[in-house]
Formats: structure tokens, sequence, C-alpha cells
């Protein structure tokens, strides 16, 4: 029986654990954390729980895909729709706008500042949907081989679509709306993917449809760390072993081939086959210390933002705000060409609020709300000192108490702040980037750093900084695509 070591434990590797274990290989994994999701994780705390990282995501179809290919009877968790997706509040202005996946609903939240509002957006829908489903298999739900075959794939896109590739988000929101509101929410999809939508291309503009018309927003029953729970006892039951507070520091080789990772305390964990879920870029720069991924060239890659991160238990409920919240400003231009490189002061900062209680009651005690709150910052290449992280976590509860007329500083009553020196050195997050490489034209598809080594022929990655990119359902993708790769190379083995 084949055996394979997984290094890691985000939703990339327990996905590929349960598909290689459904092929009758042996699978272990050991991981750096004291318990299993990667950032998909979970904090307990003074009697309040916060979801980690995600809170909410599209394209459920690919678990389902997922569940048939493993051979469960119903996923271990349950999806719960969302009907208003979030909320955007403008600073300066008592306009809260509603983002509701019902259309007609929708476009009454414009009425006032973008005329036309639903034949506009039908019109710019049906261009996405299109893109989507023209290069969801042909582009994206592939392996390469070879840039020169990511090159070729993308010449059987259809050349109506050329443009996109070439166009910013923001660049194709301009050419279907007028208002700066309707804008600037619906390029805030570059964000999720870590970056902004003056570079980021425009047929990431696929993620407004994937939301508002093809699946939806959606999160999970018990919170988002029920995915990791539940997939846990399926790799219980299929005899999966996990190791915690064991972190890979080195390797062993013998002709081309891996024979074991090393751990911090020299132990040696051996298997014929390696699937990495760190960060396939970092990896390869720390542990393999490649030319190619040396400091001076990894520092010229484009990475994502990096998080600030606070989860906060309140006293209080918060009756005017939503589940999830976006605050923005009002010199989004100015802010988002500056954020990446440091070059604006966080005194007025952008941020995401999930007020987690309002989903699930049990996260927080009665009378009170578990309050979750993602800023987007400079990654540690810009800014690699934290010591005003006090500063802007008072910036932001500051800006959120008048914002919604409750003085949050008198109810906080639990307060963790993660800057991206806490997520550098708590998931191995290059320079604190938090979803890994970015999603540039140069670093897409055949450009990405590839799911197989390309010196160890029995080492694969799987997860953000591979293909086919990040956020869950991508997770799912890459654990199929490395799947996909293993068993070509080693065949389904039998039990």
């Amino acid at each position: 029986m084949k055996k394979a070591l997984i290094v890691g434990s985000g939703l990339g590797a327990m996905t590929t654990a349960m598909r290689l274990a459904s092929r009758g290989y042996r699978v272990e994994m050991v991981e750096k954390h004291h318990q299993p999701g990667g950032r998909l994780n979970q904090l307990k705390k003074d009697g309040f729980t916060f979801d980690l990282g995600p809170t909410f995501f599209s394209m459920t179809y690919e678990f389902e895909e997922f569940r048939k290919d493993v051979g469960l009877s119903r996923l271990p968790f349950t999806f719960r729709d969302l009907d208003v997706l979030y909320a955007v509040n403008f600073r300066g202005s008592p306009k809260r706008y509603m983002i509701y996946r019902d259309l007609d609903k929708l476009a009454m939240e414009f009425e006032a500042v973008e005329p036309d509002f639903r034949r506009k957006m039908d019109k710019f829908l049906k261009g996405a949907a299109s893109f989507f489903h023209d290069t969801e298999y042909l582009v994206l739900k592939r392996n390469y081989d070879s840039v020169f075959q990511y090159l070729m794939t993308l010449l059987r896109v259809p050349p109506k679509y050329s443009p996109k590739l070439f166009r910013s988000v923001w660049t194709e929101m301009e050419r279907h709306f007028e208002s700066r509101e309707v804008k600037e929410i619906f390029s805030l999809v570059a964000f999720f993917l870590g970056a902004t939508p003056f570079d980021t291309p425009a047929i990431y503009t696929i993620l407004s449809y994937t939301e508002l018309v093809h699946d939806g927003y959606h999160n999970v029953v018990g919170g988002m760390y029920k995915i990791v729970d539940g997939l846990r006892t399926e790799l219980d039951k299929a005899g999966v072993k996990m190791h915690f507070n064991t972190e890979v520091v080195d390797y062993e080789q013998s002709e081309g081939q891996i024979t074991a990772m090393i751990d911090q305390d020299g132990h040696r964990w051996e298997a014929d086959l390696f699937v990495v879920n760190a960060d396939a870029a970092w990896f390869r720069h720390k542990i393999f210390k490649r030319p190619r991924y040396n400091e001076q060239k990894m520092d010229k890659l484009k990475w994502t933002l990096a998080p600030f991160t606070m989860y906060l238990g309140l006293d209080t409920k918060l009756p005017g705000v939503p589940l999830h919240n976006y605050f923005l400003g009002d010199n989004f231009k100015e802010y988002s060409g500056k954020i990446f490189k440091n070059a604006i002061k966080l005194d007025q900062p952008y941020y995401y609020v999930n007020v987690v209680s309002k989903s699930d009651p049990e996260s927080a005690p009665e009378g009170c709300e578990s309050v979750f709150v993602l800023c987007p910052v400079p990654d540690m290449r810009y800014k690699p000192d934290w010591s005003d992280r006090d500063q802007l976590a008072t910036n932001i509860i500051k800006d959120m108490s008048e914002r919604t007329g409750i003085d949050l500083s008198k109810h906080i009553v639990s307060k963790t702040v993660m800057t991206p020196v806490e997520w550098r050195d708590s998931f191995n997050l290059y320079k604190g980037s938090g979803l890994g490489l970015g999603h540039d034209l140069d670093q897409i598809g055949g450009f990405r750093p590839r799911n197989v080594d390309e010196k160890f022929g029995n080492v694969f990655y799987v997860g953000a900084s591979t293909v086919p990119g990040t956020g869950l359902p991508m997770a799912v993708i890459s654990s199929k695509l490395v799947t996909e790769r293993i068993t070509k190379a080693y065949g389904p083995v039998h039990k």
C-alpha cells in the first residue's frame, strides 16, 4: 500500500487526504498548528467562538463533487444560504446598501444613484456568466505541464473575451455603471482575492456572477469550522492519522525522490509520496531553498494583502448591524492605490465585519455578540513593524462605534488581535500575505507554481498558491487536480 504524507491540514489538505484514502492510499498528516484547518480555523476565548478566517463562500457544488468522489452519502456539515449577502457602509453617508441576491430587491437599493440599474446589472452578469461557463472546465479545472500548454489552452478561449484579460475589474465596472457607489461595491470582489479592483484582471468579475446568480453565498450552520470538524471525523473513519504541533523544517532525498520530511524535533516522517499544503512558493523558498524562490525573487512576486484581524466579544447586542458588513471610506481610488505599499495612513481604514452570533447564537453568551473584524493591510515587505497594532485596533473600534451609534469600547469583554506577524508565524504565510500569491495574469494558470515539484517527482502541492488559486472552493478543486496528478503517477491503490 502506497503511503502519502500530507504537510499541513488546511481544506486543500483534508480534502486531498480523503480523496487519496478513498483510492486506497495510506495517509498521514502533520500540522504545525495545534489543531487542523489552516486559515479555516477557529478561536475560542472567554466564552466566545470565532471563525479565524473565511466566513462565507460560493460554489458549494465543488463540495458536492468532492462528496461523490470520496463516496460519502452526505456532507458532514450543513450549508446555509445567504439571502442578504452583505451590507456596505460609506463614511459620511447615512445610507447603508443591502446587497441582496434577489436582483429586484437589489435594484431598489440603487434606484436613487444608478438609473436603470436592473438592465445594466443583467447585462453585466450575462457577460460574466458567459465567460465563466466558457472557461470553467477549459481553463480553470485542469492541470498544466508547461507554460506552453497553458498558453495553447488560452488560444481555445473565444476571442471575444480577450479584452477582459487586459482590463481591470475597475475598468470593467466603469463600462457598465456610472455611480461611484455601484462601482465600488461590486468591485469589492477583488478584495476577496486579497487585491484591489485596480490591479485585478476583469476576468474575476465572474465572482459577481457566482455570488448573485450561479450559486450565491453560503456559510455553515454552527460556524465555518464545522467544515473542519466534519472532515476530521470522516478522516478518522478512513484511518487517516493527524499529528499536531509538528512543523516540517527539513527533508531527506535519494536519487531525485524525497524519502522523508524532518520535523523540528528531528523526527523523520517517511512516505512514498508527499503532498505539501503549506504555501507552494513559501515551501520551495524556505524548505527546499530553491534559487528561483530566494527572498529577492519572492519579494518581487505579487502577493495578496495581509490580514489585520480582531476578535471581539461584546456584552451587548448590535441590533442595527447585519451578519456581513463592509465599512468603506470616501477615498476609494486613493486608498486602493496606496494600501498595498503602505503609502497611506491607516487612521481611517477600510474593513469588513462579521457578527458571527447573528447566524450562530451559540458562539456568544446570551445577550452578547461575537464580532470578527478584518482589515486588509500591507504585507511585511512594506510594513514589517506592527508595534502600532493597538492604534489601528483603536481606530477601527472608534470608527465602527461612530457608524453604529454604539460605543463598542465600553462593551468589549474579550479582545484578540492578530497582525500580519501572527498570521505569518501561525501559518507560515510569506511576509504575512493572507491569501498567498496574487492573481495577476502572470501568476494564474500555467504561470502559478505547479502542483507537482520541478525537482522531486514524488512531491506535490495543494492550496492557495498553486492551481487554481485562492478561496475555499478553489482549495477543493486544487485537491481534485493534485489527486489526478498522483493517481496518474501511482494509480489507484488496492487496500
